[in-house]
């Protein structure tokens, strides 16, 4: 069971980095982002990643989807709250 604690954890750190990623126009940025993103799923719940994922080994870890992959999990996340 996923605890609804998570699911607000995991929303409100994505939305704030989905919403800087979006409109930066710095690379350093956006691969910082991608970094934190990134180490932050590694200590997430495993149960709410697989269930944002849909089965997806690289969700959230593929550059060449990380940011339409950002939109998609917020809106999940989102949706579960």
């Amino acid at each position: 069971m996923i605890k609804k604690e998570n699911i607000e954890t995991a929303y409100c750190f994505l939305h704030q980095k989905q919403r800087v990623f979006q409109y930066s126009t710095m690379d350093w940025q956006k691969e910082d982002i991608e970094y934190a993103i990134g180490s932050y799923i590694d200590t997430m719940d495993p149960e709410l990643y697989d269930k944002i994922a849909g089965g997806r080994t690289d969700f959230l870890r593929n550059h060449s989807t990380f940011g339409d992959d950002m939109l998609k999990a917020v809106e999940l996340l989102e949706a579960m709250l």
